[in-house]
């Protein structure tokens, strides 16, 4: 038996190798054809059936894997957030399009009735906002010829938010109604509910000196002027105290506060130095509340970095004559205000009542734990009234005339359906009216919205009524059986809806909550679901804060409003506010 050398038994294996590997080659030629794969080799790697070459399947990726579905998770989420942004955009592009792009009117119908609106806050633009315009001639009347979102109004004295911001046009708001409407920049000064008759004063004279008057006659008549600061006969309120009612008054605010920080830096007695740094706010509801917090932000987050000689004088207080500041809020969320005032620096003055205001100091009486009462002294630079309401000159003037107003002070009193005492087609709603509600702007935006369903009510139930007498008109001259069917098929449908349409409900206020923003970011929130009875939910800190932004802007009239304050919240966080003065 010969031995191979080492050299040819290495041949040898190559070569069975490499035969090896030809009949390999060999059998997947024959089962390609056949459509099977090879006997012999792996399981992972199968000859393509069909094609020419060795094309080799890549094995497919475990689709239950925690990475791959992590990241079909975040893909998902990426595609949903961008085309959520893309059809935001369109939709906020639409709506200024549609604002930029008002649609035709239909003219005026002189055979319409007349209804004249007085006044452009909550009550009268809810009330705009939902009436059909094309039943009736509506005549707009307001001095102010703009709505004004008071929420957000606190804001605009520290330059937080540009009053013009939550300013929305009148003209703006009726130009998009079915019909034409006129608008008239003007003061109502006599109502006559008998002679039905508006007497209105123009605000844009060419010469203060010559009044230009105008009398307007009405079928229907809604009184929504809102009211005025009251201050309760306090001496010394009206000439020295600054409100927080319009845009003027948080102009007026704004100088007053700036004057006083500006005369602090020339004065060298440190009493007075103090007295001109001293802000007093009096009223501790929402308006009061929001005001000294958006104030001591305004200190801690500019004043004190750009005039860093007050930073040691610098004061806010606020006075509130009950028990405790917001009320209407529940007890945990007025002690969770009082401490974050606290946190904050701000000095709170409950069971205080101002007796007499000057020129540079508030005399109160505050009323201790044990019921003794203590005389207060307060020098002070900027006051702002914060607090209390009365009624304007020419709602008094119709309660004087109509003798089933005689016992009412706060306002023109009304029934259920909001229609005035003593009077037939004159509505009231808002802050002009009493009610056995909170004049808020909740409820005069709620009061709003129902009378302008009621209107339209009356309006389809006088068309209906029409219809009717038509039909019955017709009947009386139709001699064919089958038409005489039809008509009286159409009396009784007609009559079915003119009973639907007078069975109005009185109105009933639902309340959503109350918010109130408290300062350093934080807000507190007292609201109430509907949800199989009512629950209400109570809550405080910056998520709250979160909440109460997006609360607002979503009530913001209009998208021009919307976006405009978002965008002067985005300067406020990026360059901070104006210092300057207006």
């Amino acid at each position: 038996m010969l031995r191979l050398r080492p050299a040819v038994r290495a041949v040898s294996v190559a070569r069975s190798v490499a035969l090896t590997r030809s009949l390999h080659v060999s059998v997947a030629k024959f089962n390609k054809i056949e459509g099977t794969a090879p006997a012999g080799l792996p399981k992972e790697v199968k000859q393509t059936a069909g094609h020419q070459g060795h094309h080799q399947e890549i094995p497919k990726p475990d689709e239950n894997h925690p990475r791959r579905k992590k990241f079909h998770f975040w893909r998902s989420l990426w595609r949903l957030t961008y085309l959520s942004a893309i059809a935001s955009l369109g939709y906020i592009g639409y709506r200024i399009y549609v604002i930029r792009n008002p649609s035709d009117q239909l003219p005026a119908d002189p055979s319409k009735k007349t209804l004249v609106v007085l006044g452009s806050g909550w009550g009268s633009v809810s009330f705009l906002k939902k009436l059909d315009t094309s039943n009736y001639n509506v005549i707009v009347v307001s001095p102010r010829n703009y709505f004004l979102f008071t929420p957000l109004l606190p804001s605009c004295p520290t330059g937080t938010i540009e009053h013009r911001s939550i300013m929305e046009p009148i003209r703006g708001i009726i130009r998009h109604k079915q019909a034409e409407c006129q608008y008239l920049e003007a003061d109502a000064t006599k109502i006559d509910h008998e002679k039905r008759i508006v007497t209105i004063r123009s605000a844009v004279s060419e010469n203060s000196k010559e009044e230009v008057i105008k009398e307007i006659p009405f079928d229907y008549l809604v009184v929504g002027v809102g009211a005025m600061s009251s201050t309760f006969g306090i001496p010394g309120v009206q000439e020295n105290a600054c409100f927080l009612k319009e845009i003027p008054d948080a102009q007026q605010i704004r100088r007053t506060l700036m004057d006083c920080i500006e005369k602090a830096q020339f004065e060298k007695d440190p009493e007075v130095r103090k007295r001109l740094l001293h802000t007093v706010v009096v009223g501790g509801g929402p308006t009061g509340v929001e005001f000294a917090a958006e104030l001591q932000d305004f200190f801690e987050d500019d004043l004190r970095k750009w005039i860093p000689d007050i930073r040691d004088d610098f004061k806010v207080t606020l006075v509130e004559a009950l028990p405790n500041v917001l009320p209407s809020f529940s007890k945990k969320l007025i002690d969770y205000t009082e401490k974050t005032f606290s946190d904050e620096k701000i000095s709170i003055l409950t069971k205080t009542m101002v007796k007499s205001v000057d020129e540079n100091v508030i005399r109160a009486e505050q009323t201790k734990g044990d019921g003794t009462k203590e005389t207060l002294e307060m020098p002070y630079g900027t006051l702002v009234w914060a607090t209390g309401n009365t009624v304007r000159p020419v709602v008094r003037e119709l309660m004087s005339k109509i003798p089933a107003q005689k016992g009412s002070r706060r306002g023109l009193l009304v029934n259920e359906y909001l229609v005035v005492e003593g009077t037939e087609g004159i509505w009231a709603l808002g802050d002009c009216s009493a009610t056995k509600y909170a004049p808020t702007a909740q409820v005069a935006s709620q009061e709003g919205s129902y009378l302008a369903n009621l209107l339209n009510g009356i309006a389809k139930t006088e068309d209906l009524n029409n219809e009717i007498t038509n039909l019955e008109k017709q009947s009386e001259h139709t001699f064919d059986e089958q038409e005489r069917k039809n008509i009286f098929a159409q009396l009784e449908s007609k009559s079915r809806k003119l009973r639907r349409s007078r069975a109005m409900l009185p109105f009933e206020y639902s309340h959503q909550g109350s918010l109130a923003y408290i300062g350093s970011d934080r807000a507190v929130a007292d609201l109430s679901f509907n949800f199989w009875g009512i629950m209400n939910w109570s809550s405080g800190g910056t998520m709250t804060y979160y909440f109460w932004r997006s609360a607002y802007v979503s009530m913001c009239f209009s998208m021009r409003n919307k976006i405009l304050v978002c965008i002067d919240w985005m300067k406020v966080r990026v360059f901070g506010r104006d210092i300057s003065r207006e």
